[in-house]
């Protein structure tokens, strides 16, 4: 798959087949994130891949709607050092979202809102956080990817050199 037919064509689901995700997909999922650029090239991004479904419960639960982690067969959290920004790890979960997809993976990304618990959850050092977690599976054929709902149209979203449009509610 082209990178632009990546981008445009990915989804998030929340659904997942039971099939396992290979550790060298994995491996290459973390090495696209590990690629994305960051501030300054800083590179305050670090990975933790995590298959043990226990160990996916015990961080879903530090988040309010981790309920993604559930179902999914593989995961890769974020993470960041004390230093780190979350555009650093926006750029990194992005990388593995659309190189998941490529690879026919579906993805869903869950924020952990409870820090203290996701930090002890997955053994982090003092400072670090996490910054998102990126829910992963071989997606359920069943359950239409974001649940069936479409993207506004494009003249909803963008504008040319100025703000031209009604501003949106919604």
């Amino acid at each position: 798959m082209d990178a632009y037919k990546a981008i445009v064509t990915k989804r998030d689901t929340r659904s997942y087949t039971a099939e396992p995700v290979s550790e060298e997909v994995l491996r290459r999922l973390a090495q696209a994130g590990r690629m994305a650029g960051s501030s300054k090239n800083r590179q305050p991004v670090r990975f933790v891949v995590i298959v043990d479904k226990e160990n996916m419960a015990d961080l879903a639960k530090c988040g309010d709607f981790a309920e993604p982690l559930g179902p999914a067969t593989a995961a890769i959290a974020v993470c960041l050092n004390p230093e780190g920004m979350d555009f650093d790890a926006g750029r990194a979960a992005q990388n593995i979202m659309v190189a998941a997809w490529n690879e026919g993976l579906a993805s869903c990304p869950v924020r952990i809102h409870h820090e203290d618990c996701g930090r002890e959850s997955l053994g982090l050092p003092d400072g670090w956080r996490i910054s998102m977690v990126i829910a992963l599976g071989h997606p359920d054929p069943n359950v239409p990817m974001s649940l069936g709902r479409g993207r506004k149209p494009y003249d909803d979203y963008v504008q040319w050199e100025r703000w031209s449009g009604e501003e949106e509610g919604s």
